[in-house]
């Protein structure tokens, strides 16, 4: 597929989606998207509100009541494959319209969009594999459980990965049997407004899925506070989450956050270094670092440390920062405000004396506008430092050297956080070890990330959150289980 230059969105992007019409906001108002890549105004989007959170809940549930209740498991699943393959038609436009919104290369814009057919493809096959049980019980009884959707589920998806979360957090909830009402960041909408779009083309029932774009103080409070809204998935800050989870709590609603994280790669001195050496620099800068499972934290036995330095630092000096229409290594970040934060740790960095190992240098060309961080490699760097405990968002890692399992297990599970570990060593014992003790939701030994693991439970402990997405065990988050027990004799 070819685009025009400059590529042009192809659809109106100041539209809200509510029971399968695409209309204004109740009140007419809009926000205007950034382009990250140069600070130029990209698009408006409808500024929703609380009365427009009502309308998308009452369509969710009239579409429950309706068609889409009435859906059996295999029709939802084949809805999803449906979905899965246009998605997959509309690989290369979604990557344009990521890239603009996020400021992401094209080659991971195609990367998330072709993650996002992943989670529909999952979750399509899943929808009429996830069973109850019967139990034993007294004589005369036949006990059992089922597995029911919770119905209106709220989403509020960040801007990092747009693609990639609404795939698993929406993609799991309609193969349940619920009906969404998504909120997108109001830094970046784009590729959600398209994915809706293309939602509907497949047969989805008006009302099943639901899109109000505006600011999380207004249009996102409105939906984790909302009474008719029977589960919120939420992916974001700690601080954001906690609003949420209040907020939810006041209707005694589920609510499952993926929060931040500090996440460390361990490296033992038996480790792989050739086969490590990507992952350790890749999972740190990848999206500017502006990832919740980001290895920001490189803990290195002392024996491989300088090789380790001097191999990552030789990386990290070939990297190419640049325009994300461009495809570099690396693109700007979000918005003018996460550039400050960045600025704002390197400028902590400097004054404590910190030493940098390496950093890339950002071209001449740039375009002035553009929300470029130089992604910078710190050298062995107090445990308790901010910048080895704070999540920093953006192309910044730590250096950390260790003397000893103990110590290694002792630094990764000195932060607040538990989103992901990695871990890299050829001891086998040692790895089931490292496995057991490190405090995470999920532990790579000898990579890191499992190139996404659409079927790979995903999730923290600490300040990273609770309850878990991806693979099965979000089909069985986005359903409640009933327990019935019948006697007859």
């Amino acid at each position: 597929m070819s685009f025009p230059t400059p590529f042009e969105i192809p659809f109106d992007t100041s539209l809200l989606l509510i029971g399968g019409e695409w209309r204004s906001a109740t009140t007419g108002a809009t926000l205007m998207l950034g382009n990250p890549s140069d600070g130029s105004d990209l698009a408006p989007i409808a500024r929703g509100a609380a009365a427009d959170i009502d309308a998308a809940v009452a369509a969710a549930q009239a579409a429950l009541d309706g068609p889409w209740g009435r859906c059996t498991a295999a029709e939802r699943g084949r809805v999803l494959g449906t979905m899965s393959r246009k998605v997959l038609e509309n690989v290369d436009l979604l990557a344009h319209l990521e890239a603009l919104d996020v400021g992401k290369p094209l080659k991971q814009g195609r990367a998330d969009a072709v993650a996002l057919a992943r989670y529909l493809e999952f979750y399509g096959g899943a929808a009429d594999k996830v069973h109850g049980a019967t139990l034993p019980f007294q004589a005369g009884f036949t006990a059992l459980t089922l597995r029911e959707p919770h119905g209106v589920t709220g989403h509020i998806v960040p801007w990092n990965y747009p693609m990639q979360i609404v795939g698993r957090s929406v993609g799991a909830a309609l193969a349940m049997g619920n009906a969404c009402v998504l909120k997108p960041a109001e830094e970046a909408c784009l590729t959600v407004l398209a994915f809706a779009r293309i939602a509907l083309d497949c047969g989805l029932p008006a009302g099943a899925l639901n899109v109000v774009t505006g600011l999380g103080e207004e249009a996102g409070a409105a939906l984790a506070a909302h009474p008719q809204v029977r589960h919120i998935s939420f992916t974001g800050s700690v601080a954001t989450g906690a609003l949420v989870q209040a907020a939810a709590a006041k209707n005694a609603v589920p609510v499952t956050l993926e929060l931040g994280g500090k996440s460390p790669q361990i490296v033992f001195a038996d480790a792989d270094l050739d086969a490590a050496l990507p992952s350790l620099v890749n999972a740190g800068i990848q999206n500017a670092g502006q990832t919740c499972s980001a290895a920001s934290r490189v803990l290195v036995e002392r024996a491989v440390f300088v090789e380790v330095r001097e191999r990552m630092a030789e990386r990290y000096r070939a990297l190419r920062v640049g325009a994300a229409l461009g495809d570099p290594d690396i693109g700007p970040v979000i918005s003018q405000r996460q550039q400050r934060v960045v600025e704002h740790y390197l400028a902590m960095a400097r004054d404590s004396g910190l030493r940098i190992a390496a950093q890339a240098v950002l071209p001449p060309d740039l375009p002035a506008g553009g929300h470029y961080v130089a992604p910078t490699l710190f050298d062995d760097v107090p445990a308790d430092h901010a910048l080895a405990q704070q999540e920093i968002f953006g192309p910044v890692q730590v250096l950390i050297a260790f003397d000893g399992e103990a110590q290694a297990l002792a630094l990764a599970n000195g932060t607040a956080f538990g989103l992901v570990a990695g871990v890299w060593t050829r001891d086998g014992a040692r790895q089931m070890r490292m496995a057991h003790a490190l405090k995470c939701g999920q532990v790579f030994v000898n990579n890191y990330g499992a190139g996404g693991g659409v079927e790979l439970p995903f999730g923290g402990v600490k300040l990273s959150g609770h309850g878990r997405e991806k693979g099965f065990e979000a089909l069985y988050g986005f359903s409640t289980l009933k327990t019935v027990a019948m006697f007859h004799g």
